[in-house]
């Protein structure tokens, strides 16, 4: 029993306890919510490029228009590999052209020339970045992992059209060259190199 007019020891700490506690969970759930955040992140980021074409995201498609547009366009493509995976990876053809909402086709050619068997995975972009709202693929390579024995290659195609509506944005009138560029890197996340490794096929 405490002395009339001294203070209840006690009761102050089970309420500082009490509060000590409560802090503590507020401050998990915020690193949870944090980290259930950082993981969300790369899908939500990744569906935002592809809606908007923000970073030189292209689009996906299953068809080419049915007609195109008297525009021309010159359509290039570089391959990148980035160190540590020991492929070489270049596009058959460099460039072609044709016309704004017609069907194009390139081929792009990996081959493994180490002397163990493995796995990479191209990621993509074009430039201008502008552009790649209006650059459709309908058959593509990206994101699929690709394995290699040693000594074995590979020929890859990508199927595309830019769409007509680029017709419409003025800030694009002068663009007459698009590039498409893939990069590989390494499906093994302890073998991935930064991507200032790379080197291009160019």
């Amino acid at each position: 029993m405490s002395r009339a007019g001294s203070p209840d020891k006690t009761g102050t700490g089970k309420r500082a306890t009490s509060r000590m506690g409560l802090t503590a969970a507020l401050c998990a759930v915020f690193v949870a919510g944090m980290v259930g955040m950082a993981f969300a992140s790369v899908p939500l980021y990744r569906i935002f490029c592809q809606v908007t074409g923000y970073g030189g995201t292209t689009q996906q498609a299953e068809k080419a228009p049915d007609a195109a547009i008297d525009r021309e366009v010159t359509v290039r493509f570089d391959a990148n590999i980035v160190n540590g995976l020991g492929w070489s990876f270049r596009p058959v053809t460099r460039s072609v052209d044709l016309k704004v909402g017609e069907m194009g086709e390139a081929t792009f050619l990996a081959e493994n020339r180490g002397t163990t068997t493995t796995t990479g995975t191209a990621v993509f972009n074009v430039s201008p970045l502008s552009a790649g709202g209006y650059f459709n693929k309908i058959a593509c390579f990206c994101f699929t992992e690709q394995t290699l024995q040693p000594g074995e290659s590979i020929e890859m195609p990508v199927t595309f059209f830019v769409d007509p509506a680029i017709a419409g944005d003025s800030d694009l009138d002068s663009v007459h060259t698009i590039t498409l560029s893939y990069t590989f890197y390494p499906a093994e996340p302890d073998a991935v190199a930064s991507v200032s490794g790379q080197d291009s096929a160019f």
